[in-house]
């Protein structure tokens, strides 16, 4: 009779468990968008801007579009969360930007349908000054240094520092040029580490470089960088990341500089630790006025390169400076390149600026190249969300 009873209450406990089970997963299937009490500097959509402190989550409303009216500063300890489908319209002009600080994070949640979109009413390139984001990765201009944006520290030494991540973002008429030390770009990494997601984010229409790397070790993967108004794509200071499948190209009217400028550290060529990504998959689109160079390696820069395109550009591959011509002159460092109504394949010159002799596989030629996925044309990962 004990036994009985002792399975009739077994019984009864699977049965309500079975329930509860499946009524927490209906419930969920019913609440997939979860209604979004905002916080903090998300309060007022018209008027956002001031600090996310430490120890609080800011969580945007996508059905909101929100209003950068100045500086918005993720401190160290706080997170800021902005999700799919989100849009953000800067209206201060340069004293608008969003700056995460050592320590803080980020989480721009976009999807290919339904991107986070920075961008400005004023639909002008320089409308205010971009995204920016200081971590605690190695750099090689001293142990820590201060941003240009916003007066962050950056640099140190954590390689697998996570400062958040970015999925599905487009970021518009950013950037602005100051001083030759200060600019701003639609998205500047600052001793970025490894642990960031840096994926599916488009530079469209800026005043300066797309995206620049200061120093660390973050990996970045389908990236965009289309009618800026200087260098697509930028590094100095040390950055070790790899870099995959990246789309670029100057505007119609040639406006712009390189599709890549990249650096050591222009006052020691030999610091440590010497900037040497790897850069795969890459197409770059130019023009043959301005700074007409598809690449321009310099200054100490180390680099592995493999399956790009360059089209339309004065001069595909410059080095300069003998730390960098000494590494890639002759060394086989830059493959499967296709070149594409490039005036000049390559050049070389000394630190005295003297030209040097390019060697044989300094560079390897694949006229298959593939690039960023489809040649000159806009490859299929970029379509939509990133306005191509």
């Amino acid at each position: 009779m004990k036994k009985n009873h002792l399975k009739l209450i077994a019984a009864a406990l699977f049965i309500g468990t079975s329930f509860a089970v499946q009524s927490c997963s209906s419930s969920d299937d019913d609440d997939s968008i979860p209604t979004v009490s905002p916080v903090g500097i998300a309060q007022d959509p018209n008027n956002f801007k001031g600090d996310v402190p430490s120890g609080q989550v800011v969580t945007l409303d996508p059905t909101k579009v929100y209003k950068l009216t100045g500086a918005v500063m993720v401190k160290d300890g706080g997170k800021l969360v902005i999700p799919a489908g989100t849009r953000i319209e800067a209206t201060g002009g340069t004293s608008s930007f969003i700056t995460v600080e050592q320590g803080g994070q980020i989480f721009a949640n976009g999807t290919a349908s339904a991107p986070v979109v920075f961008t400005s009413p004023a639909a002008t390139p320089g409308s205010w000054g971009g995204l920016v984001i200081c971590g605690r990765a190695p750099i090689n201009k001293g142990t820590s240094a201060t941003a240009e944006v916003g007066n962050a520290t950056y640099g140190g030494t954590n390689a697998t520092d996570n400062s958040g991540s970015l999925t599905y973002v487009r970021v518009e008429y950013a950037g602005a040029i100051f001083t030759a030390d200060k600019e701003f770009n639609g998205l500047s990494l600052f001793g970025v580490g490894s642990a960031t997601k840096v994926e599916n984010v488009a530079l469209v229409n800026g005043s300066d470089d797309g995206i620049e790397f200061f120093g660390g070790t973050v990996n970045v993967s389908n990236i965009v960088s289309v009618g800026n108004e200087d260098d697509a794509f930028d590094w100095t200071e040390g950055w070790n990341g790899t870099a995959t499948n990246i789309y670029s190209k100057r505007r119609a009217n040639g406006t712009g500089n390189r599709g890549i400028e990249a650096d050591n550290n222009s006052n020691n060529h030999d610091a440590s630790p010497r900037s040497n990504p790897t850069i795969k998959n890459a197409t770059f689109i130019g023009a043959t006025s301005g700074e007409a160079d598809g690449f321009k390696l310099r200054v100490g820069t180390y680099a592995t390169i493999d399956n790009v395109v360059l089209s339309g550009w004065s001069t595909g591959i410059n080095i300069e400076n003998d730390a960098s011509v000494s590494y890639f002159n002759g060394g086989g460092k830059i493959t499967n390149i296709k070149f594409d109504n490039v005036t000049t394949k390559a050049s070389a010159k000394s630190n005295a600026g003297s030209s040097v002799t390019v060697l044989a596989n300094t560079y390897t030629e694949n006229t298959n190249a593939a690039g960023a996925g489809n040649g000159t044309a806009t490859p299929t990962w970029a379509s939509g969300w990133s306005s191509l």
